[in-house]
């Protein structure tokens, strides 16, 4: 599929890549013909300075206290003697006495004037911190409450009370609190980023694993159905009716003598599939399923084929399981089954899985180059590169015209070089590349990942005439447009052009998902967060699996986050 949405490696460590940050402030940055959305701090507080009270912290103090008459205590103003409250709270602290210490912290709140706000809230704060030693999570989300209403922009204490959330299983709360920081802190501290990472990915899943059960299942495009059927040379679902599976009213028309008698649901399904008809295919393979016709492996793996794309996962493994463990049936169309659920598990995280099928396949048809030629790309997303290019090198010496496989194969070798920094290895990812599109002029794909590895070089310009080759070729390809509006904003910071690609992106193919994400991000930059919410709510609908629908749901839910943070405490990341 040219210039198809990207995919980072999977278990990389650190802030991840995905579109997380973005949605909660951080600088756009597009590199790869991907948005990545938080860049990489090393500054970070430790946890010890979390933990540790306000205030100054000297050994506990003994229970006698000094014999020395000139160290008699001269009367104490309020605030005097509800700091040295405080002061002997935070002995208690360090000594690990938290009872004690809380104590102290309260001592020191009743007897602080109430217009003292600023001490005030480092009490409460500091009681916070006693009650988290003791994990007494409710009394901590207590004080920092109190503290943060006498300090709106109070970061210990929202972070603090963040994390008491967490323990609470409070998501939504923690998420509000956690934005805060995130903002306060200008994304410097790795601490609270990690944890809005954490409770965003929580919240996503939960949502997503409740919306994908009752969505309700949505045909994709043609122009996407189209580049999904073309990743595949030995599928026979997938090629053209032959002239003996031909319908009787089309034999007669041709003037030919009927070779099909029967009614075959799967040569009207292949028939629609040629009209482009898609939403009444897998009608037409049921009855064929139903009726045990002489196609029934065909019509099994068509209509799952077909609720693979509609995003129905459950409903097309039965069918695939079924055409794996069909023995007598054709062994490519058990390779393709293979395929198919293997790439299904990799979408449902499941990588040893979609290994295995992936390795089976490989056994039983050998031969077949789209075995190797999807293996391949599963080894790009384990970050097995090496492998990643041995598959490619083999589908090609089997079909040494697969454009599609010498394309990936340059991409593979190319994010080798440079995750491995090696200047000449680029050079050579680049030239191979140009080989590449030169021997293989109309493939879509090649200039596609040329013009992603031109953006990481920053040859913006000649990245921008590769995406150019793609809409020629392509012209209703959503997802090229998408890229060469980004391309845009990071090229020229030129937001209006930008925008206006991805909209043209929508209107060639209004199902298209990732034109959505892409805006909704965009317009978290540009603190648009109502929008950005519907964005991203309409790329929600369109998800192809239950993962996506995770992660669409957390660029949504740290959108919303920061307006209600907006709205609470008037923090608003910086914006385009």
């Amino acid at each position: 599929m040219a210039a198809s949405k990207p995919v980072e490696p999977q278990g990389s460590p650190g802030i991840p890549h995905w579109k997380l940050a973005l949605a909660v402030g951080a600088p756009l940055l597009v590199g790869a013909g991907a948005v990545y959305l938080w860049r990489r701090h090393k500054a970070a507080k430790s946890d010890k300075q979390r933990r540790t009270p306000e205030g100054s912290a000297s050994p506990v103090p003994s229970e006698g206290g000094s014999n020395n008459p000139q160290d008699a205590p001269q009367e104490l103003s309020p605030i005097e003697k509800a700091q040295a409250a405080k002061n002997k709270g935070n002995k208690y602290f360090k000594a690990s006495k938290y009872e004690q210490a809380i104590q102290c912290y309260t001592e020191a709140i009743s007897l602080c004037p109430a217009h003292n706000k600023s001490d005030l809230s480092t009490f409460y704060q500091n009681r916070a911190a006693a009650h988290e030693q003791s994990q007494n999570w409710k009394e901590v989300v207590e004080d920092c409450t109190k503290a943060v209403e006498l300090n709106p922009r109070y970061v210990k204490a929202l972070f603090r009370r963040a994390k008491a959330h967490e323990k609470l299983d409070n998501k939504k709360e923690c998420l509000e609190d956690v934005t805060a920081v995130c903002i306060l802190e200008g994304f410097q501290n790795q601490q609270s980023m990690f944890l809005a990472d954490k409770v965003l990915k929580l919240l996503g899943k939960e949502k997503a694993k409740d919306k994908y059960k009752n969505r309700e299942p949505l045909m994709p495009s043609p122009q996407f159905i189209k580049s999904y059927f073309s990743s595949f040379t030995d599928d026979i679902i997938s090629q053209p009716l032959q002239k003996g599976e031909k319908s009787d009213e089309d034999k007669d028309k041709e003037g030919e003598a009927a070779v099909v008698k029967e009614k075959s649901g799967y040569l009207k399904a292949k028939k629609y599939m040629e009209e482009e008809n898609y939403d009444k295919i897998i009608s037409e393979c049921t009855k064929e399923v139903e009726s045990e016709g002489k196609y029934m492996a065909e019509a099994l793996l068509l209509r799952a084929t077909f609720y693979l794309l509609i995003g129905n996962a459950a409903a097309a493994k039965p069918d695939l399981d079924q055409v794996i463990s069909m023995e007598e049936c054709n062994v490519k169309l058990r390779a393709n089954a293979l395929i198919k659920r293997g790439s299904m598990y990799m979408q449902q995280q499941q990588p040893v899985l979609s290994t295995q099928d992936f390795n089976m396949a490989a056994d039983i048809d050998p031969q077949n180059a789209d075995v190797y030629h999807h293996r391949g790309q599963l080894k790009i997303l384990l970050d097995q590169v090496e492998e990643a290019v041995e598959d490619f090198d083999e589908c090609i010496r089997l079909r040494p015209d697969s454009a599609l496989a010498q394309a990936q194969k340059c991409f593979a070798l190319y994010r080798k070089a440079y995750t491995g920094s090696n200047p000449i290895q680029i050079k050579e990812a680049m030239q191979g590349f140009e080989d590449v599109i030169i021997k293989f002029p109309k493939c879509a794909e090649g200039y596609a990942l040329y013009a992603q590895a031109l953006t990481d070089q920053q040859q913006f310009g000649k990245a921008d005439e590769m995406y150019d080759k793609c809409i020629d070729l392509e012209p209703d390809n959503a997802t090229t447009y998408v890229h060469k509006g980004l391309l845009q904003l990071q090229w020229k910071q030129d937001l209006e052009k930008g925008l206006d690609l991805i909209s043209k992106a929508i209107e060639i193919d209004n199902k298209c998902d990732f034109a959505y994400e892409t805006m909704g991000t965009i317009e978290v930059q540009r603190g648009n967060l109502d929008k950005a919410i519907e964005m991203f709510n309409k790329a929600i609908n369109l998800a192809k699996s239950e993962m996506e629908m995770a992660h669409l749901y957390s660029l949504c839910d740290a959108a919303y986050a920061q307006t209600e943070v907006a709205r609470k405490y008037g923090l608003k990341p910086p914006t385009l």
